[in-house]
C-alpha cells in the first residue's frame, strides 16, 4: 500500500510522515534535544526544569495549577517535587486553613539554576524563531493552543 495504509473497512489511515501524533513527537525531540543538552550539566530534569520555569514566571501556586501549567500528572508530580524540595529547589509549605493544600514555591537555588541557563534557553528559543520565521513560529504556537483546547 502506497501513502496510505488500510485499516478496518477499507478505511485508509494517513501516511505515518502526515500523522499528528508521529509528527507532534517528531517535532518534540527536536525541540528538546537542545534543551536536554543545555540541562546535562545541572543535575535536573526537562521535567524539574519546567516546574523551575513555571514557578519562576508565575510565583507560588498549589499543585494543581503547577500541573496544568508543566503537563504533569499529579502523581508524577508529586514524586518530583518530593526531590527537589529535598535538593533545595523547591518549597512546601502547607495552607493554614485548608491542611490538604499545600503551596510550592521555587528556592533561591531553584531561581539560580533558570539565571544561570537564561541565556542558552533564549538562544535554543531564538534558534527555532530564526528557522521558522517569527510570523510562522506563532502560527505554530497558536495552533497548539488550539489542539490544547479539544
Amino acid at each position: 500500500m502506497s501513502n496510505s495504509t488500510k485499516g478496518v473497512a477499507g478505511r485508509k489511515l494517513p501516511s505515518t510522515r502526515r500523522s499528528l501524533p508521529i509528527a507532534l513527537m517528531r517535532a518534540r525531540e527536536k525541540v528538546m534535544g537542545p534543551v536536554r543538552e543545555m540541562l546535562a550539566h545541572t543535575g535536573i530534569t526537562e521535567q524539574q526544569w519546567r516546574i523551575l520555569r513555571v514557578l519562576s514566571e508565575y510565583g507560588p501556586q498549589d499543585a494543581t495549577h503547577l500541573g496544568e501549567r508543566t503537563s504533569l500528572l499529579l502523581p508524577s508530580l508529586t514524586r518530583i517535587i518530593q526531590s527537589m524540595v529535598a535538593n533545595g529547589l523547591v518549597t512546601r509549605t502547607q495552607d493554614e486553613n485548608d491542611r490538604r493544600r499545600q503551596t510550592l514555591a521555587i528556592t533561591t537555588a531553584g531561581q539560580q539554576i533558570i539565571d544561570d541557563n537564561l541565556e542558552e534557553a533564549r538562544r535554543i528559543a531564538e534558534t527555532f524563531v530564526r528557522h521558522l520565521g517569527e510570523e510562522q513560529y506563532e502560527t505554530l504556537l497558536d495552533a497548539l493552543e488550539a489542539l490544547e483546547s479539544l
